[in-house]
């Protein structure tokens, strides 16, 4: 470059510029003989590089033209799929799929031009594997969010008693079992089931009924900082299910604590691999530490009732949580089993994991490992909204096979009890589980949404002749099991009733008290209520021990009761909770049309669908 100076010195400036046709004629010359000295190879790639670059001007013009979604759409997408699954975007691609498809609702939807050419691209139509419940009947989970309750307290003496029993049970607990499964309240120790705190996890929501916040809190505390599932043991399925997942889920609907959900949906991938069988039975024991399943110890089978009974949380883990993946392996089991061939709507006690199949000629009984399956078929189909009919039809059949086979009679005072059928005879044993007085209530819950009414008339006469095992005997307390006279002897002293010696312990059961509950919500008939007034002041009487409540060996003798040094779980959870609703005045406390209670009396919302 030349400065004004150096102009203003020079003669003249000579310019020298190149005929512009000459010059790109030696241009193409030059580049012609580079490219004939390229060896084929280089040729190649360049041939693709151009390709390429084709295609990928295509894609990217094609993609502004038929997206509009804009960057802040696709942020609120990314953050939402983080929101709600901030786990599972690191492990299994599978999962990460999944949750995608929760947030877009299943369907992609393109948007072209001004926003009013709308095309939806439906997903292509999905084949359920074999016995696989198909995600399409399921859909996506409607959603729960929890609207916190509020409770007053007790608002009679009633009320205010059995609270003062709980307190006087949890107070022997946090003293000499904080932390473990259950309370020895005569020896001051503890019984190690399951490592996971049962007692603590099975009273929450009973604690937050009565209103006993300052207790309730502080078990919360003990939820989020100690309870953890990572350990190397093997848990029952259906125990933990009823009792750790569906105390969780109740104490989160009720309280709307979400640490609560994180919780649940920890323990409930945990126990997934317990699905993961042939026949999509679950196997009955799962390790929560190691993720694995097996068979019990003692056979092959998995009980019928605890396979059959684990729908109502894992659906309600899904619809919480939004993860289909949990009511997808439970409600395949319910299906599976609606194929299977039944007795007139009656099952067998033992299913085969691996089969999928009955065992054979096993008992057929309304107590201990059948009972909670023809309950479990009711509560889902009111659980979703009435709207799947085979658990509807199956129950009906059920109730329809027990008043045909299993109804039987008194010789004396013609009370009706539920028999037991054995082998391939079908052979009538007149014996009768304590466990089968919860199905008093269950008819009730049924007559009430719709269910034919000559149900009701069963109910109550199994309510009473539930109530006669506990007035006949001394204690005023029932044995676990009861047998019936059914012929009538010449002996003018035939009594009804006789209870076995291994059979005449009482475990705090609270199946009675339950059935006594629904028929005073249902019926306004204070006699239910002066029946259970009853029951608990021979719990008081004959239970009571200095450091809590404790099961006894003998219902018989008022003077040798023998007791066992143990507190179940569920006298918490089930048995006190349910006498304090017993004597709720009002029959407002829970909803029974908005709520359904699981086997182990925590309370779930009942969804539309």
């Amino acid at each position: 470059m030349f400065s004004p100076r150096d102009l203003a010195k020079a003669d003249y400036v000579s310019l020298n510029i190149n005929d512009g046709t000459a010059f790109a004629r030696t241009t193409s010359r030059s580049v012609w003989r580079q490219w004939n000295q390229l060896s084929r190879f280089q040729r190649n790639i360049c041939y693709f590089a151009v390709i390429a670059i084709v295609i990928l001007v295509f894609y990217l013009l094609s993609g502004k033209t038929q997206n509009n979604t804009t960057e802040e759409e696709s942020d609120y997408d990314s953050a939402k799929i983080v929101q709600d699954h901030p786990k599972q975007l690191k492990v299994a691609d599978e999962i990460i799929i999944e949750s995608i498809d929760q947030v877009g609702g299943g369907n992609a939807v393109g948007v072209g031009g001004g926003g009013n050419n709308v095309e939806v691209i439906d997903e292509p139509e999905f084949q359920p594997e074999a016995n696989q419940v198909d995600d399409d009947q399921i859909g996506e989970p409607p959603q729960h969010k929890p609207q916190p309750l509020k409770f007053n307290g007790p608002q009679n003496d009633r009320q205010r008693a059995v609270i003062k029993a709980f307190k006087h049970s949890w107070s022997g607990y946090k003293t000499y079992a904080w932390g473990h499964d259950n309370i020895k309240p005569i020896t001051k120790g503890y019984h190690e089931w399951f490592g996971l705190g049962l007692t603590i996890v099975d009273s929450l929501d009973t604690m937050y009924i009565m209103g006993l916040n300052d207790e309730f809190q502080e078990a919360r505390n003990w939820v989020q900082n100690s309870l953890t599932f990572d350990q190397n043991r093997d848990v029952n399925l259906f125990e933990v299910t009823i009792r750790v997942l569906g105390g969780l889920l109740a104490a989160y609907h009720l309280s709307g604590d979400r640490m609560f959900l994180d919780k649940a949906i920890d323990l409930g991938d945990r126990m997934l691999p317990a699905f993961s069988t042939r026949s999509g039975v679950p196997y009955s024991d799962v390790n929560l530490g190691t993720r694995s399943a097996h068979s019990p110890k003692w056979g092959p089978d998995s009980s019928t009732s605890e396979i059959t009974s684990i729908q109502l949380e894992f659906r309600d883990l899904s619809r919480s949580s939004r993860q289909p993946r949990f009511e997808t392996a439970a409600a395949k089991v319910s299906e599976h089993v609606h194929h299977l061939e039944k007795y007139d709507g009656l099952v067998p006690i033992f299913i085969n994991a691996n089969t999928g199949l009955f065992r054979e000629y096993a008992v057929i009984t309304l107590g201990a490992r059948g009972d909670s399956y023809y309950e479990y078929l009711l509560k889902q189909w009111i659980q979703t909204g009435k709207t799947i009919d085979y658990l509807r039809d199956d129950y009906l059949l059920g109730i329809a096979g027990t008043q045909k086979h299993l109804v039987r009679r008194t010789a004396v005072n013609k009370y009706l009890f539920i028999a037991e059928l054995l082998g391939a005879a079908r052979d009538m044993k007149p014996k009768m589980d304590h466990l089968t007085c919860y199905l008093s209530g269950t008819l009730a819950l049924g007559v009430h949404f719709g269910l034919p009414s000559d149900h009701m008339t069963l109910a109550t006469e199994l309510l009473n002749t539930c109530y006669q095992t506990y007035v006949t005997q001394p204690t005023c307390l029932a044995p676990e099991i009861t047998y019936f006279n059914v012929q009538k002897s010449g002996d003018e002293n035939q009594k009804d009733m006789y209870v076995k010696t291994n059979d005449a312990h009482n475990l705090l059961r609270p199946e009675f008290i339950e059935s006594l509950y629904y028929m005073w919500y249902f019926t306004g008939n204070k006699t239910y209520q002066n029946w259970g007034w009853q029951i608990f002041q021979a719990f008081e009487n004959y239970t009571k021990v200095e450091n809590g409540y404790t099961s006894i060996n003998n219902v018989k003798n008022v003077d040798n009761t023998r007791p066992r040094d143990m507190t179940e779980s569920f006298w918490y959870a089930e048995t006190l909770k349910y006498l304090y609703l017993l004597f709720d005045d009002t029959r407002q406390l829970i909803d029974l049309d908005k709520w359904v209670f699981n086997s182990e009396g925590h309370p779930l919302p009942i969804y539309e669908s």
